[in-house]
């Protein structure tokens, strides 16, 4: 939980900002292939403006998040840094892109944050771009060196494979 930044000294003045930096956990933010840890703090650096139809809310969320190669399946650590431009209203539209101001002058930053992240969560992250990703024949990792044990066999030359089932595997 970030916790909720107090803005009533904003709320009714057009015009007026503050920078508010937070910092917190986000816990349970996961794909399938992409994790914040629930242990790694988050750092929002936000500037709070004061406009007519509630409170823009921008700045940068950074952290870290685990990535899982879609490849190799190798687990590696990525540090982060999103832009974000969101704006927080009294009476937000169920259709608009807008977060609720509390009746308070509270903002909760939470689900933005969270929202921000998750959409830029990686797809389909690679360990590196020139990732070989696993054998297909044993599953062992081919960054790691040629998989001992067993031969590829030339795709263009597998029908003949089948032509003679008797013949020993050269494996």
């Amino acid at each position: 939980m970030l916790g909720a930044i107090d803005v009533r000294d904003l709320v009714g003045h057009p015009g007026s900002s503050r920078e508010e930096p937070v910092v917190g956990m986000v816990e349970g933010l996961a794909t399938e292939l992409a994790r914040v840890p629930d242990d790694a703090p988050i750092r929002a650096d936000l500037l709070l403006e004061s406009v007519i139809e509630g409170i823009l809310v921008s700045g940068q969320v950074r952290g870290r998040w685990t990535l899982r190669c879609a490849r190799c399946l190798v687990e590696f650590d990525q540090p982060f840094g999103l832009d974000l431009h969101e704006l927080f209203v009294s009476h937000p539209d169920e259709e608009a892109d807008t977060y609720p101001l509390g009746p308070d002058g509270q903002l909760e930053p939470d689900q933005m944050i969270r929202d921000v992240v998750g959409v830029e969560m990686p797809f389909s992250p690679l360990c590196r771009s020139d990732c070989q990703g696993l054998c297909a024949t044993c599953g062992g990792n081919r960054n790691l060196g040629e998989c001992p044990g067993h031969a590829e066999l030339d795709q263009r030359f597998a029908v003949l494979a089948d032509l003679f089932p008797d013949l020993p595997n050269l494996d």
